[in-house]
């Protein structure tokens, strides 16, 4: 939540303000609708708070109370955003336990959320975190398939659905920090020679000059570390025409952390852009054919063998 914002606990509605306007002018609603021009019942439903004031209404009402336009309507928004924030309180008390399914604490402290105290306050940041209005939405999109052209695989069977949606989340908001030219799958199959030479230098730098080459190639590559309940060692799934590779480890020194980047490698330019590949873990719609052919690809480019075992997803 934004800081240092105050939020009236209580806002009067407008028709508060204009019945106590006509008593002070010893007016009823009755002639007060024929000075202004306005039906009877349209300003007694104003009166009880039934409707609102519209800029016209504003405009007859400066004329016979003498309070000017911008006060009126300034009162209509003011009532209006507070009603809203209500409901909003209500959205947010309904995902309270949603939220509660998600490692909350352990994103806090990786600071991919803001700092919260209160279970609202974390189910704010959370919402926030994922881009979505209400925690129904977040189902929708990870559970039930409702926008299947931007992630295609529903998490509903998979253990730990809220952990892996949240590291999944964390990845892509990492790559949007990230620029990246038009992917081009020539240029991507060019720069593997490059990419597997990085496999021999020992510098501190070569994360980072592997995903240089990587952007230049249209390809995103970025490391989000492992939250307790999601082991996975990594995904790849396209965000519009962008292939980006996610992975939980960072160590080039590790066989295993190239074999994982070869291996997301494999899905890109072996399978295309419609499926989302995670790795390490299982899931109903999971291609076992092509995570095989994307282990081969990987031990092909690591200059391994079918014999290493240990490194196959």
């Amino acid at each position: 939540m934004t800081e240092n914002q105050y939020f009236p606990q209580s806002r009067p509605h407008p028709g508060v303000t204009l019945s106590e306007k006509l008593e002070e002018m010893a007016m009823g609603p009755k002639e007060f609708a024929l000075r202004t021009g306005k039906p009877e019942k349209t300003i007694t439903a104003l009166l009880k708070g039934e409707s609102s004031i519209t800029p016209d209404m504003a405009v007859q009402f400066e004329s016979v109370t003498k309070i000017p336009v911008h006060f009126w309507m300034n009162h209509q928004r003011s009532y209006d955003e507070y009603i809203s924030r209500k409901k909003y309180e209500a959205v947010i008390k309904a995902a309270m336990q949603w939220a509660k399914a998600f490692p909350l604490n352990e994103m806090m402290k990786k600071e991919w959320l803001q700092p919260a105290r209160t279970d609202y306050e974390k189910t704010v940041a959370l919402l926030s975190f994922f881009g979505f209005a209400n925690h129904f939405a977040w189902e929708d999109y990870y559970l039930n398939q409702q926008l299947k052209i931007a992630f295609r695989i529903s998490l509903a069977d998979i253990p730990e659905p809220y952990a892996i949606s949240a590291w999944l989340r964390q990845g892509e908001l990492q790559a949007a920090s990230l620029k990246a030219r038009e992917y081009s799958e020539k240029d991507f199959k060019a720069s593997l020679p490059a990419i597997k030479s990085l496999m021999k230098i020992q510098s501190k730098d070569i994360f980072d000059k592997l995903q240089d080459l990587c952007l230049q190639s249209g390809v995103k590559l970025v490391v989000t570390s492992s939250l307790s309940k999601a082991p996975i060692s990594g995904s790849t799934h396209w965000i519009n025409d962008t292939p980006l590779i996610q992975l939980n480890g960072r160590d080039p020194e590790c066989e295993t952390f190239w074999f994982t980047f070869f291996h997301e490698t494999g899905h890109i330019l072996l399978h295309g852009k419609k499926d989302i590949f995670l790795e390490r873990i299982e899931y109903a719609c999971k291609d076992e054919t092509k995570e095989a052919q994307a282990d081969t690809f990987a031990l092909k480019w690591i200059g391994a063998d079918s014999a290493h075992s240990s490194l196959v997803q």
